[in-house]
């Protein structure tokens, strides 16, 4: 397996060689470029250090198309031939230019020269993936005229994040500053600008410099008349060097996206972007490529991540985790094994062929990106199976909004050996538990759609196989949906490149039948497989690449009052550092990661980040501890409990903080690691932001406001950036559930409730039979009042939420209402 670390935070530093050690403090290429124009004597040096062979530093002697010009004499070389006597072409006159470049067509050296510089500029990028994507160079005319040339391309992924490249024109490698005369080095720069175009960056020409004189003859006609014998003229020139810095070019890309794209409402998602530089889209402004996020399910011992990891290695397991290994991040799980934390990995897809850490080019999603353009990104989660991590479980589920789960059951659970519960948390009374039937109920409940994945097929016995079998078919079709059993062809695959034609098929067919069927959730899928021998592993691979994408805002709901456009959920938080931004440098920025639930985010808009609870975005605490917010327990203090019940009344508001919602702007995105400018609705990504001093206080934001999870990411119209905030979060709210109101517990008891990425406790205030209406209209269905403790939460019309009482009657720890948000109170 390739190594996923091709991250490095310090790259070489882009430092002109024409700088003195006194002077390598000074800033390089900030700020607009300066062009100097002297004699060498003016820079106290006689020639350059040699060109570093890594670095974002490269030497030229020339940039020509073509063969350079023959010369009787340079002063740089120390070299005089007799000029009386010399012809062009000769041999006799001093010849230059590399022997290389005179014989190669003018396409091919455009072609290598603009794969030198997309290295150079790689070595100055923290981003150090391979790339399969070959570079557009433009098309050259026979002719010598290339200004009418379509010269932009797209740039390289993570591209954009380089500090640029410098070349340096008429020297060579070893320093020597030979130089060239104005023509050639003005035709030189005309071919870098081409191949700059061609990567989508620019270049700023920083200093020439005349470092010496030159002579040449050229064959001249007498008074135009070709008739006559023609004359040598001898003609001299000053020679100049050159130094150009060649950095991406964000401000084209911009103005090309805003064209192809259009402003939403005239305001590009409600609010304008900078017209600086350093606020606009990156040239890589976005992901086009399908993208697929499934979230994998199961009790303990199903091979939740012994799948993931073979689906992403291509390694088999050898019967004790090895294919699970590199899905691991706490020493415990080692020990254990028994994963506690959610290990996320991507796979790629195009037609048949498979990209993951298996394909030998392949050393970071970045690659992964680049392989499966225009196929399909498969994003998939892994969970904790043990009822101790019950909480990783829910979260896999709910905060990245997953569009599968697929469900792993160990084909021999029935067996008994080894089983769930004689493993569990010595905390919790699983003696009877059937983890099985817990994962398998909540699964069924939950409005998304689900996959199963039978696992350890070389472990079981036919009359386990069938007891396992029997138990989940039952509780399919008891869940009114249909199961689709694909059976493998019992042929060991290991480092599959392609999926098999036989695997392809048999999927093709089951989705189909689906898709004909409209409805996702009627279907259950069922596949059989070992990654132990690799059976049905194509099966899997066949079903990840074909499974229908839901379309997004399918199960949405009217929206609520003063919703805005664009939505991001936010799942985690991770520092960024101080310096990131120059204009706040009082104020440190923040990364989240999360999904995009409506509208888009692109670099360089403000935005308005919370809800904060009073004097919460001021607290400067560690990040890793949690709050009773996410920690959900549902034992409460007593003490905060009654403060909560003494000084808040449900349908009165409590106090609102003035500083509930900060404001900030976003300076980078990225999409499943992906460099990109805009993140779009239904995408998976991070956000890094700062935040803007808040104006009506006289002190400076000097502390970085404490991000948790469970808050949202918005912005606002135009008309009220500089005014009041108009969102408001919510205090409590009222869902409906399929569940006999008997159930659920009383008024006045603490629960746990979960929504988007959300979980705090609440209390239950009412719960209400009510009759349904429309199709169903006849039956019954039970409506839950609830008002959240501790905060006020971003919540939504239409949302799932899960309401869990303080114990779990199965010891599962998985029991819940699963229910819909039909009104929320602020």
């Amino acid at each position: 397996m390739a190594s996923v670390f091709t991250y490095d935070p310090d790259p070489p530093r882009v430092s002109s060689p024409w700088i003195l050690a006194d002077d390598a403090d000074s800033p390089q290429g900030s700020g607009a470029a300066v062009t100097q124009t002297g004699l060498l004597s003016e820079y106290g040096v006689t020639r350059l250090e040699a060109e570093p062979q890594t670095g974002p530093i490269e030497y030229k002697l020339h940039l020509l198309l073509r063969s350079r010009r023959s010369y009787v004499y340079m002063s740089t070389v120390h070299q005089k031939r007799d000029r009386l006597h010399a012809q062009p072409g000769d041999g006799s006159a001093m010849y230059s230019a590399s022997p290389a470049s005179s014989n190669q067509p003018r396409q091919e050296r455009l072609q290598r020269l603009t794969t030198q510089l997309l290295w150079r500029l790689q070595q100055s990028s923290p981003y150090h993936a391979t790339s399969s994507r070959e570079v557009r160079i433009p098309k050259l005319s026979d002719g010598k005229d290339d200004a009418n040339l379509d010269l932009y391309g797209t740039q390289i992924p993570g591209l954009e994040e380089s500090q640029g490249a410098l070349y340096e024109i008429g020297v060579s490698d070893d320093g020597t500053l030979i130089g060239l005369t104005k023509d050639e080095l003005d035709e030189s720069i005309a071919t870098l600008r081409i191949m700059a175009a061609s990567l989508g960056c620019g270049v700023a020409v920083m200093r020439m410099v005349i470092v010496g004189d030159c002579e040449w003859i050229e064959i001249a006609e007498v008074d135009g008349d070709a008739t006559k014998n023609p004359v040598q003229v001898s003609k001299q020139d000053k020679l100049w060097v050159a130094e150009a810095l060649i950095t991406p070019n964000t401000e084209l890309q911009h103005s090309k996206s805003l064209t192809e794209n259009g402003s939403r409402d005239g305001s590009n998602g409600g609010t304008p972007l900078q017209s600086s530089a350093s606020n606009t889209v990156p040239g890589h402004a976005k992901s086009t490529t399908p993208q697929l996020r499934v979230t994998l399910t199961g009790p303990i011992a199903s091979g939740k991540s012994s799948l993931l990891g073979t689906l992403s290695t291509g390694t088999l397991d050898n019967g004790r985790g090895k294919s699970r290994l590199g899905l691991l991040k706490h020493r415990h799980e080692m020990a254990s094994g028994m994963t506690s934390s959610i290990a996320q990995e991507l796979i790629g897809y195009k037609e048949r062929e498979i990209f993951s850490f298996s394909h030998r080019n392949i050393e970071s999603w970045v690659d992964i990106h680049d392989y499966a353009s225009n196929g399909r990104l498969v994003f998939m989660s892994d969970s904790g199976g043990n009822p101790r991590y019950r909480h990783t479980v829910f979260r896999g589920l709910m905060n990245w909004a997953p569009h599968w789960m697929v469900l792993c059951i160990a084909a021999d659970d029935a067996e008994g050996t080894p089983r769930a519960h004689d493993i569990a948390s010595p905390a919790i009374d699983s003696g009877d538990t059937d983890l099985v039937k817990a994962h398998l109920n909540l699964s069924l409940k939950l409005d998304v759609p689900l996959a199963i994945v039978i696992t350890k097929l070389d472990l079981a016995s036919k009359v386990s196989l069938q007891k396992t079998m029997t138990k989940i078919l039952t509780a399919i079709r008891d869940a009114n949906r249909i199961p689709k059993l694909l059976q493998p062809d019992q042929q060991p695959q290991d480092q599959l490149a392609e999926i098999p034609q036989a695997d392809w098929a048999k999927v093709k067919s089951l989705v189909e039948n689906m898709s004909e069927h409209g409805d996702l959730l009627k279907h259950v899928p069922i596949v059989f497989t070992s990654v132990l021998k690799g059976v049905g592993v194509g099966l899997v691979h066949a079903l990840l690449a074909n499974l229908p994408l839901p379309a997004h805002g399918s199960t949405e709901t009217t929206l609520q009052p003063e919703q805005p456009k664009d939505l991001f959920h936010i799942d985690d938080t991770f520092s960024l550092s101080r310096s990131l931004d120059d204009s706040l440098s009082n104020a440190e920025g923040v990364i989240v990661s999360g999904h995009v639930r409506l509208g888009s985010f692109s670099v360089g808009q403000t935005i308005v980040v919370g809800p904060f609870s009073s004097g919460q975005n001021r607290t400067s605490s560690s990040e890793g501890h949690s709050s009773a917010d996410d920690r959900g327990s549902p034992m409460l203090n007593a003490v905060s409990a009654e403060h909560a019940k003494s000084t808040r009344r449900y349908g009165t508001p409590p106090s609102i903080a003035a500083d509930e919602w900060q404001k900030g702007r976003i300076v980078s995105i990225r999409n499943l690691r992906l460099p990109v400018g805009t993140l779009e609705a239904g995408q998976v990504g991070s956000i890094g932001l700062v935040f803007e001093p808040n104006q009506t206080e006289l002190t400076p934001l000097t502390d970085t406001p404490q991000i948790q999870r469970g808050m949202v990411i918005a912005t606002l119209p135009m008309d009220t950036l500089d005014g009041e905030i108009p969102l408001q979060a919510s205090c409590g709210f009222i869902a409906v559930f399929d569940d006999d109101a008997a159930q659920f517990p009383p008024p006045g008891t603490t629960v746990n409730v979960l929504f988007a990425c959300v979980r705090t406790a609440a209390r239950i205030l009412d719960v209400s039979v009510q009759r349904r209406d429309g199709v169903d209209a006849g039956g019954t269905m039970t409506k839950v009042s609830v008002e959240l403790v501790h905060s006020r939460k971003w919540a939504e019309l239409g949302t799932s939420v899960i309401i869990m009482g303080n114990g779990s009657q199965d010891g599962s720890g998985l029991q819940g209402f699963v229910g819909k948000i039909t009104e929320v109170v602020c």
